[in-house]
């Protein structure tokens, strides 16, 4: 499950608060003073194996001042492009005017699950407190404290509950189709890619950035292959809310990576490595899904000026942690390089769950290892690599067991891990490296 969860509320109420409490972060600001949060923070949040993403949105209805506008903006998209909304109540001030609105305003929006959480109220015997948010209309109302962390684990039953089921993996009914994500800052031709890998006009193509509204699922097959093509709503529809959008479509590229297991990173050649290309590979990288950049509008470029090679070597230099994702140049107007793409994703595909023996590890550790300089520290304590096994594949994950995890600083880690790399074809797929440590000796 991988769902974006809205909290918002009056200003004050404490959505910040409950936001660092779900995502088990400080990101938010939290400040007793109305309106100190103005944009929108994202976290992920992990509860009983399921993760969901988490907006915190600014305070609105009651500010009056030159925020308000802009805020109001904000939950609009908020409200618009989330799965479920938690509207947070102050329950020692009680529904007010202000909360009455707010409800009018999801009601409008749409029909998303809302859960009414009453906040504030850190004993029970104030619970009765809570039977005035049923007023509001909504079905679900729970008392919480934010502060005293009380009744979240509740409240996280309920996400869970009331996220809807096909946002989890069983939304690829072939258990066969590979899950392939399209990603990337809007556009940059997620859209147009998707056209001509399925062949069809599925996805509405237009040079204006805020084309795409929604995530369009395409079923392929390729040679004998299954695909699930999913194109992750980069591009989206042309509104003052521009900033939003870019924002909500961010968000949902991050949650599309999650349900797949290869995600082709598209750059426009002419700008490539933006920040926010590195924010999105990072995400790939973390939740251990195969990578493989994609240079799109490889026909506008001058290759005299800027040939292949600059490129790549631009790539290398500021995505250094990426250094295993293939990069293909092509034009997907033009169909040119387009035929690299599907060798490439079965490439990374298969090496996302490749198994290296124990055995063969051990004699990695024993007879290359040995050889190098380990590290130590200032009290001369170096050190010692007893043995390693690969404890998961998809992606290639390696524990190795040591002396003291404390010694292994990163630069060894990054040494381990090409070590690894030599050992078979791992291209397109990231590789794990952990350090469980012995007692001392």
């Amino acid at each position: 499950m991988s769902g974006i969860v809205a909290i918002i509320g009056r200003p004050n109420a404490g959505k910040s608060s409950l936001f660092n409490r779900l995502t088990g972060k400080r990101e938010a600001i939290v400040d007793d003073m109305p309106g100190v949060t103005r944009d929108r923070l994202y976290g992920e949040a992990e509860y009983k194996g399921n993760n969901f993403y988490l907006i915190d949105t600014g305070g609105i209805f009651g500010e009056d001042n030159e925020f308000a506008s802009g805020i109001k903006n904000h939950v609009n998209e908020a409200v618009n492009e989330c799965d479920l909304i938690i509207m947070l109540v102050d329950g020692r001030e009680g529904v007010t005017t202000g909360d009455e609105e707010i409800a009018g305003f999801i009601r409008k929006a749409g029909n998303k699950p809302v859960i009414v959480a009453v906040n504030k109220l850190d004993d029970p015997k104030h619970d009765d407190l809570m039977n005035d948010a049923y007023a509001l209309g909504f079905e679900n109302v729970i008392a919480v404290s934010a502060l005293h962390k009380r009744n979240l684990d509740e409240l996280c039953d309920l996400i869970i509950e009331l996220l809807p089921q096909n946002l989890d993996d069983g939304i690829f009914e072939n258990p066969d189709a590979i899950k392939l994500a399209i990603v990337g800052k809007p556009n940059v031709g997620k859209s147009s890619l998707l056209n001509l890998l399925s062949g069809t006009e599925r996805s509405l193509v237009s040079p204006i950035a805020g084309t795409t509204r929604d995530p369009v699922d395409t079923s392929i097959n390729i040679n004998g292959q299954d695909f699930r093509i999913v194109d992750t709503a980069g591009l989206r529809r042309k509104s003052k809310f521009d900033s939003d959008l870019e924002y909500y479509s961010f968000v949902r590229t991050l949650a599309a990576v999650d349900r797949s297991d290869v995600a082709l990173l598209l750059m426009d050649a002419r700008e490539p490595c933006t920040d926010q290309d590195k924010k999105i590979a990072a995400h790939v990288i973390r939740k251990g899904k195969g990578l493989i950049f994609v240079l799109n509008k490889w026909d506008l470029m001058d290759t005299k000026i800027n040939n292949a090679d600059k490129i790549i070597k631009k790539i290398r230099d500021e995505m250094p942690f990426a250094e295993f994702a293939s990069v293909i140049f092509v034009s997907a107007l033009t169909g040119r390089g387009s035929q690299k793409i599907i060798p490439a994703v079965l490439n990374s595909f298969n090496n996302r769950k490749k198994r290296i023996p124990t055995n063969i590890l051990n004699r990695l550790m024993r007879d290359v290892l040995a050889f190098d300089r380990l590290p130590s520290d200032r009290k001369g304590r170096t050190l010692k690599v007893y043995y390693c096994s690969q404890a998961e594949n998809t992606p290639p994950t390696f524990i190795f067991f040591v002396n003291d995890t404390s010694l292994a600083n990163n630069a060894f880690e990054n040494h381990v891990r090409n070590k690894i790399r030599g050992l078979d074809d791992f291209s397109g797929t990231p590789v794990r490296v952990f350090w469980r440590g012995k007692e001392r000796d």
